[in-house]
């Protein structure tokens, strides 16, 4: 009986000797792998092959700078209270918290111990002086329209005032903020992760290097290329290494670097006279609705650098679960909503801006469209951007082709309200849309009241969203996981090396 309690002993001994080693080795494995993956991929400091494109001729201060170029340089060198992801939600950023105290009024708490890259405290008065200053610049200015002030109420609480009530105003505060005083080059100062230096007489961006951000890339050399046409050339033969490229014209999709489609808020949509001959019934403007196909649109027209409009937000942001309009045209449905129309006489003219190739394109699609659906419809080609314009003020159209930036907070007051600058063609006095929508905002009706109101109504017919691009250069490596707010989003990991 001994000699079995032994056995068992021993054996028992004998698979923890097994079991240990085989711990100690899996242990052991990862530490060596570790160790090994950063011996071989330790990556220098590179301060002379990162390139970016400017405007020498333009301000570098963002609230005067008025060129795309010196616009995307600043998110580099300048923070701001909230950054925008890709799904426009607001994340934190200089900001520490918000609180909405009532329905217009919104409070900002700032971070303790920031400072500009100078050194310099920065504080509540900076922001308010950011403020100020982002209302009255060309870029800024119409971001901001729904904020009619801000004030200090202290060192690190800021308030701001709204227009009227509404829940996403806290995502409008993206703009850049910036010191009250120039550094001794008179660069503008921000806080961001580059700041403006002078090198070799020339103007460079040199890394803050600090807690949480220590990028390959310790200095950003500056090439003066004004030309949207020549930077992506540059681009394509590596003279700049990276570039946002907004594709409004569409030049730039044939670019032949590395590219990352980014989500942006420009809304193109059909613009309809409410107040027309046949446009003014309801179920004449849901037929248009009905007989767009968005999904032809999106590739047809802008070659898939672009997205359906499948409700009146973008799709991105959090309430457009609910889709409205369907990517695929319904004929049947159309076809229905004529019928019920009681309109025989269905002639329509469709206004568009010629000197515009992808909404050219897509406003020939949406003639031929509606004609298969039995409307009659003459397009109209502006010959010059001024004449289409004034055509859409005096509202000379039954319909018409546009494309608007829509603001962070998904406001519709643009199409909804009588001062915006889309709601030509919208009798926004007697809207029951407009009126549901300033209902929603008040918070007296719900959501889906809103949305059902609009649908039913139909004022204008958002079609899709457009898609800008950032392009870099083959040499470059790295994930780069950049946004239309911050293309630069993970340029710390972002290196040259083959």
């Amino acid at each position: 009986m001994a000699k079995k309690y032994i056995a068992l002993i021993l054996a028992v001994l004998l698979l923890a000797t097994v079991f240990t080693s085989c711990s100690s080795s899996k242990k052991d494995e990862p530490t060596t792998a570790i160790s090994s993956a950063k011996k071989n991929t330790s990556i220098p400091n590179d301060d002379t092959t990162f390139k970016l494109s400017y405007t020498k001729s333009d301000s570098l201060n963002p609230f005067e700078a008025i060129t795309q170029n010196n616009q995307i340089l600043s998110q580099l060198v300048f923070d701001s209270l909230f950054d925008i992801d890709d799904n426009y939600k607001a994340n934190l950023n200089i900001a520490s918290s918000y609180e909405y105290t009532d329905k217009t009024t919104l409070k900002i708490t700032i971070k303790s111990g920031l400072t500009f890259s100078d050194g310099s405290e920065l504080n509540s008065d900076d922001v308010v002086a950011s403020f100020k200053q982002a209302t009255k610049s060309p870029y800024w200015g119409n971001t901001l329209l729904g904020i009619s002030s801000c004030h200090a109420e202290s060192s690190s609480v800021v308030i701001f005032k709204l227009n009227e009530p509404n829940n996403y105003a806290h995502n409008l505060l993206n703009f850049p903020i910036i010191s009250t005083s120039n550094d001794k080059n008179g660069y503008p100062v921000g806080s961001g992760r580059y700041y403006y230096a002078t090198e070799s007489n020339e103007t460079v961006l040199k890394a803050m290097v600090k807690d949480g951000f220590s990028p390959h890339i310790t200095t950003i050399h500056l090439e003066n290329i004004p030309s949207p046409d020549s930077i992506d050339n540059a681009v394509n033969i590596g003279n700049i290494s990276f570039a946002y490229r907004d594709l409004g014209k569409g030049s730039s999709k044939k670019m032949s670097g590395n590219k990352k489609l980014v989500n942006i808020n420009n809304l193109v949509y059909i613009g309809i006279n409410n107040k027309g001959t046949i446009t003014s019934n309801s179920y004449i403007r849901k037929a248009i609705s009905l007989a767009v196909d968005r999904e032809t649109l999106v590739k047809s027209s802008y070659g898939n650098f672009a997205q359906p409009a499948t409700t009146v937000f973008n799709p991105q942001f959090e309430l457009s679960n609910t889709p409205l309009f369907e990517k695929k045209a319904d004929i049947n449905a159309a076809k229905q909503a004529i019928a019920q129309s009681g309109i025989s006489y269905l002639s329509l003219n469709l206004l568009v801006n010629g000197d515009n190739s992808d909404r050219l394109t897509c406003a020939k699609l949406i003639k031929q469209q509606l004609d298969d659906v039995g409307f009659k419809v003459k397009l109209v080609i502006a010959k010059s951007y001024d004449e289409y314009l004034d055509l859409i003020s005096k509202e000379k159209f039954d319909l018409y082709l546009g494309e608007t930036k829509i603001s962070n907070d998904m406001s519709l007051n643009s199409f909804l309200a009588k001062d915006g600058t889309t709601h030509y063609g919208i009798d926004v006095a007697t809207s029951l849309a407009a009126q549901s929508y300033y209902n929603y905002l008040n918070g007296d009706v719900e959501l889906g009241t809103f949305l059902l109101d609009f649908s039913g109504e139909m004022p204008y017919v958002p079609l899709l969203y457009r898609k800008g691009m950032i392009c870099f250069t083959k040499a470059m490596n790295g994930d780069m996981q950049g946004t239309y707010y911050d293309c630069f989003f993970n340029i710390e990991d972002w290196y040259f090396q083959s």
